[in-house]
């Protein structure tokens, strides 16, 4: 708050106002950081950017402003109204700090093509442990930028893949949480066409959301014949991902269930 705040003695709405703008100012900030860079469309609603979003800003839009507008008092001592602010910033930076760091955790790192279907993987999926086996510099450390699309190969080691398995059962990671068989997508993209499905079989699934598919469509300028589909399996809701069908490179996203 600035300096002059309680020198001018005003009234607590005022002061909660104040607050509120300060507070707003810094969660549209967050928001554009998830949008444009840890949580691209449709990867915000795939993993449930709402919920984060909501609860953060229940804090620092809410509570924030609404301790102050309960404890400013223009009528306290000049020493004590300081003292009531500097506990409320401490407060809220330290809620803040915290809605932070859940939402950097949980952001998707990685959209990977597995088998015969694309995951998305956030930051706190991978294991450390797991993280220090990749091989390739590309996949050994953590990226903070957009999420990239790559793929995952099956290892060939017969106990590897025992491990893995009984990593899922356990409720562990899966092997599109396992970077050091990370590939780039390029790689593998042949064999994610010939796991995809064709529009048709889509549109037979979800009749009554033809008018979004030809939407979806229409915006990529593409008909059924130029796309397949493969499922996009998120935390919180699943998606298809369009790919190209001669060349299997992703082509868009389809915001329909996939299964």
């Amino acid at each position: 708050f600035p300096r002059d705040m309680t020198k001018t003695r005003m009234s607590r709405w005022k002061a909660a106002g104040l607050h509120l703008g300060i507070s707003s100012l810094l969660g549209t900030a967050v928001l554009a950081l998830m949008l444009t860079t840890w949580y691209p469309s449709p990867f915000f609603s795939a993993m449930g950017g709402n919920d984060l979003v909501l609860t953060l800003l229940g804090v620092d839009l809410v509570l924030g402003p609404l301790i102050t507008l309960v404890v400013f008092g223009p009528a306290k001592p000049l020493r004590l109204i300081r003292l009531d602010l500097a506990i409320i910033g401490v407060l809220q930076a330290s809620a803040f700090a915290y809605g932070m760091s859940v939402i950097a955790a949980v952001r998707p790192v990685y959209m990977v093509f597995t088998v015969d279907r694309f995951d998305l993987v956030a930051a706190n999926d991978i294991k450390a442990e797991e993280l220090a086996k990749a091989t390739d510099a590309r996949f050994a450390s953590m990226p903070w930028g957009r999420p990239s699309t790559i793929a995952v190969a099956t290892p060939k080691d017969s106990k590897e893949q025992m491990r893995i398995i009984m990593s899922a059962v356990g409720g562990g990671g899966d092997l599109q949480t396992f970077p050091q068989y990370y590939v780039p997508y390029e790689q593998l993209a042949g064999e994610a066409l010939r796991k995809s499905l064709p529009i048709a079989t889509l549109r037979k699934r979800h009749p009554d959301e033809r008018a979004a598919i030809d939407a979806a469509l229409a915006r990529l300028g593409r008909r059924d014949e130029d796309l397949r589909f493969l499922p996009l399996k998120a935390r919180k809701t699943d998606y298809c991902v369009l790919l190209d069908a001669k060349s299997g490179a992703v082509a868009g996203f389809l915001e329909i269930y996939p299964w």
